[in-house]
């Protein structure tokens, strides 16, 4: 039974008549790190509103759970350790009882050892996830900021959740980083580190890290900026947002995810906007003033712009462009405008969405390293959705042309570990050595097949088919693809399998495509090759460790 002094009900503001409660507040001094609150997912929302000296602090809305709640989330509290605080709601009052301190969130216990959490892909605690947000490299942190629901499963109330890690493979999960205000709800963007101190934001030798995000309101979206001075742990909203406010401009309210990157050459700061139709070229000397140059048409949101070396030729690069959806196109790019020469193109596919690059990546490590939104749901968990594996991009030469690449950083080796391999079996024999797979939740798999004949043939997971290609239509699980070797009947597939997701990477990243794992109902084969005749040349399964302690 949680004490008395942890419950809310005892600070409730009432007013009674024939003992119903009325109020729409409650008071409380904070005195443990969490607050937890009910959720119940049949319950409608309502607004929940935090004041200090009658003064907003936050607001946001919650499916504040009447009886028994189906989960819990909280609010960390740490910033405001012994001020009172008024919690206003307009929904349903019975809920309001049910919030309490804590020094733990509720169902702390269980954390990361629930059914359905990915054991090696990054999720958040509790909540709604999508975008990812802000990539950066900073003294020895990768950070990852992301869309975030904190007080939902589903999609709302958008903020920056954040988290850092020391190999992008283990994450530790910091307090919201940028919430909504009175302008409006937090979008995507990134974050730079601005060294010589243009914006003049820094405080004697430490850089800010400064975030531009989309702020979202029902008229408009604008591009903004924030600020902060120790690591990305505290941020301050710039009190001359917005910078950019171009509705006007393109006649749509569809102006949102700004990209920021240094451009050496031109001595400026670049922003890839999306706008519209397309990605916008913006560029400023101080971060706070941008002047519009170009646009680039055939793009969907979450632009990113990079330039990569042609097959690791420092001396010979080119630049890709790409959104959301993961097409892209190659290119120049003089500073203020990029000029097309080859795509669209696509090398990724499935539930990846949203992926963004890091930033401010060190000189000794100057991979372009890739996170994508993975649009896995999570049934019957208190969070939704995931992260994909970080990957690192290449720019390759291939029989049709230069062409990205990606394939897992070299980080995630230390989570994998050999079980067991085999040469030269057919599927049968390759069927009979994997049953040891059916009892594994979480592992990966290598294989090289050899087909005989064109129809469509691959590797099936408890029914339900991870690799199906058909050498005929070309197609792989639907796609289009072609081995680099015109007529090779061989295929090589690097398969990472966890709780509720399937990354696979085709003939050493040359494809790659991503799924919910869906195991077909009653079916208990397991891991199973199947169609004409094929043969296994090579095959390696790994054991998978979880990431969370």
């Amino acid at each position: 039974m949680k004490s008395a002094l942890k419950r809310i009900a005892l600070s409730v503001l009432i007013v009674s008549n024939s003992c119903s409660l009325l109020a729409q507040s409650v008071s409380l001094t904070i005195t443990k790190r969490y607050l937890n609150l009910p959720v119940s997912q049949t319950q409608d929302r309502g607004t929940m509103q935090f004041l200090i000296n009658n003064k907003p602090e936050r607001s946001f809305k919650i499916r504040l759970a009447v009886d028994k709640p189906d989960y819990w989330v909280f609010c960390d509290m740490a910033a405001l350790q012994g001020k009172t605080i008024t919690i206003n709601y307009d929904g349903k009052l019975e809920g309001l009882p049910k919030i309490y301190q804590d020094d733990k969130i509720a169902g702390q216990d269980s954390l990361y050892k629930e059914k359905n959490r990915p054991q090696y892909h990054f999720s958040t605690r509790r909540g709604w996830i999508n975008d990812p947000n802000g990539l950066i490299f900073y003294e020895g942190e990768y950070h990852l900021f992301y869309q975030h629901n904190p007080y939902e499963r589903e999609w709302e109330n958008m903020s920056w959740g954040h988290a850092v890690s020391k190999d992008m493979i283990h994450w530790e999960e910091l307090p919201t980083a940028l919430s909504p205000d009175s302008l409006g709800t937090m979008f995507s963007g990134s974050t730079v580190i601005d060294y010589a101190n243009t914006a003049g934001f820094n405080k004697g030798n430490v850089p800010a890290m400064i975030a531009f995000f989309t702020v979202d309101n029902p008229e408009k979206q604008i591009q903004c900026m924030a600020y902060s001075l120790d690591k990305g742990r505290t941020w301050t909203k710039y009190d001359r947002n917005p910078l950019i406010d171009s509705k006007a401009k393109w006649d749509s309210k569809d102006t949102r995810d700004p990209r920021v990157f240094w451009y050496t050459p031109g001595n400026h700061w670049v922003m890839v906007l999306n706008e519209r139709d397309g990605h916008s070229i913006y560029t400023s000397k101080n971060l706070k003033e941008w002047t519009y140059e170009s646009h680039v048409t055939g793009f969907w949101e979450c632009p990113d712009l990079f330039e990569l070396p042609i097959d690791g030729d420092k001396s010979k690069t080119k630049w890709v462009m790409y959104g959301a959806s993961t097409t892209y196109m190659i290119g120049s790019f003089d500073g203020k405008t990029f000029t097309p020469e080859s795509g669209k193109h696509y090398y990724t596919t499935g539930t990846i969405y949203a992926a963004q690059t890091f930033g401010n990546m060190p000189e000794r490590d100057p991979r372009r390293i890739q996170i994508g939104w993975g649009r896995v749901p999570q049934p019957g968990m208190p969070f939704n959705h995931m992260m994909l594996l970080p990957t690192e991009l290449t720019l390759r030469t291939t029989k049709n042309g230069l062409r990205l690449s990606s394939v897992p950083v070299k980080e995630t080796e230390q989570l994998f570990e050999q079980a067991q391999h085999w040469s030269s079996l057919s599927a049968e024999e390759a069927n009979e050595k994997l049953k040891s797979v059916n009892q594994l939740d979480q592992f990966r798999v290598k294989a090289t097949l050899q087909l005989s004949h064109a129809t469509s043939a691959g590797l099936s997971l408890f029914g339900q088919r991870i690799l199906d290609y058909d050498l005929n239509s070309n197609l792989l699980n639907k796609v289009f693809y072609s081995p680099e070797n015109r007529t090779s009947m061989e295929l090589t597939a690097d398969i990472y399998v966890d709780r509720t997701s399937i990354e696979v990477f085709i003939d050493g990243g040359a494809y790659s495509y991503s799924m919910e794992r869906k195991p077909v109902l009653g079916n208990k084969e397991g891991l199973q090759f199947w169609g004409n005749r094929i043969a296994v040349k090579d095959i390696t399964l790994y054991t998978a460790k979880s990431i969370w302690k």
